[in-house]
């Protein structure tokens, strides 16, 4: 397994869809899915859809910087690291951002989100 592929392929995968459609991020994690958002938990893929789509904006655009990547235990995981930046509608400066993916491998020869930590970077 090419874990650089699988994390880039994801990442480019992930950011599209947050920006363009976040009700579509819901096939991504599974009932056993954490998201910690700015240090609040959330778990299962409905609460964790729900939490993305009622974030007090519509519209963004995601421009990453980094990706950074290991391979993660005997099952096959891939953690993924992301940096950058995202930029609101109306807004002048864009916010600086890390994010963590813990992928996992599905019986479909795919990957869902185990676990999913987001921060904003303040300066």
């Amino acid at each position: 397994m090419d874990v650089d592929a699988v994390a880039r392929a994801f990442v480019e995968h992930y950011y599209r869809t947050f920006d363009t459609n976040r009700a579509g991020l819901a096939g991504l994690y599974q009932d056993n899915s954490m998201l910690s958002f700015e240090g609040a938990k959330t778990q299962g893929a409905a609460a964790i859809t729900a939490k993305l789509t009622g974030l007090p904006f519509q519209q963004c655009q995601h421009n990453i910087s980094t990706i950074d990547c290991q391979p993660s235990g005997p099952a096959g995981g891939v953690l993924v690291f992301v940096s950058g930046s995202l930029q609101l509608p109306g807004e002048q400066h864009a916010l600086k951002f890390s994010q963590m993916f813990h992928l996992m491998p599905t019986p479909q020869a795919s990957f869902y989100v185990l676990n999913d930590i987001f921060r904003l970077n303040y300066a």
